[in-house]
């Protein structure tokens, strides 16, 4: 059977936080908590928490997202599947989910890691490098947002996005870790253009 990378991200993701819902020490353990990791070496949570989520609500704007985006990433004509193979296209997108979720976690640490009280969990940051990966990479695709059914360029949507959530994160208390979301799109974008900087050049002629 041929390895489908998003599909087996998607199945595992869903296992556990539904484990998690009915398991709170689980989830608990899983928790991304900046100051445990530093003051207690518990350095786990740094990537076990993109495991876990909130409610089914959160799993499941995740997964839609990530499900869409990373199969339009994945497969469309030049995606990576074409320009790398079916092995190296799957592996890069496992490299950029992995680390993307890693590098979403650098804000937060850098605000919390001595705040006992801050905790997160969830796969946007991971699902977030993801979307701006796909935006860099076809920045003419269509997106629009669940509550706003109107089809948006990916490279008006990104910036547009991208200014949303620097609002939000400058604004505070809003439950959301939104500086997560902002490291985790940084981190799609530098990938793509690591891999690719002609994606670069293509999404700015776009812009101009």
């Amino acid at each position: 059977m041929e390895l489908n990378i998003l599909k087996l991200i998607l199945l595992i993701t869903v296992a556990i936080s539904v484990m998690a819902f009915n398991n709170k020490n689980l989830m608990d353990k899983m928790m991304f908590i900046p100051y445990e990791s530093k003051h207690n070496s518990n350095y786990v949570r740094v990537l076990s928490h993109i495991l876990i989520h909130a409610d089914y609500t959160h799993l499941l704007f995740n997964m839609i997202s990530l499900y869409y985006l990373g199969n339009s990433l994945l497969n469309f004509p030049g995606g990576l599947i074409s320009e790398f193979g079916v092995l190296g296209g799957q592996v890069h997108f496992l490299i950029l989910y992995v680390l993307g979720g890693l590098f979403a976690t650098l804000i937060p640490f850098a605000r919390n890691q001595d705040n006992p009280n801050y905790r997160s969990l969830g796969a946007s940051g991971a699902v977030s490098s993801v979307i701006f990966a796909a935006i860099i990479w076809e920045p003419s695709m269509k997106l629009n947002l669940m509550f706003i059914p109107i089809d948006i360029p990916a490279y008006i949507f990104g910036p547009l996005y991208l200014l949303y959530e620097f609002y939000q994160d400058k604004r505070g208390n809003t439950g959301i870790a939104h500086d997560a979301h902002i490291g985790g799109a940084i981190f799609g974008i530098i990938y793509v253009l690591i891999i690719n900087i002609d994606k670069g050049t293509t999404f700015v002629n776009y812009i101009f």
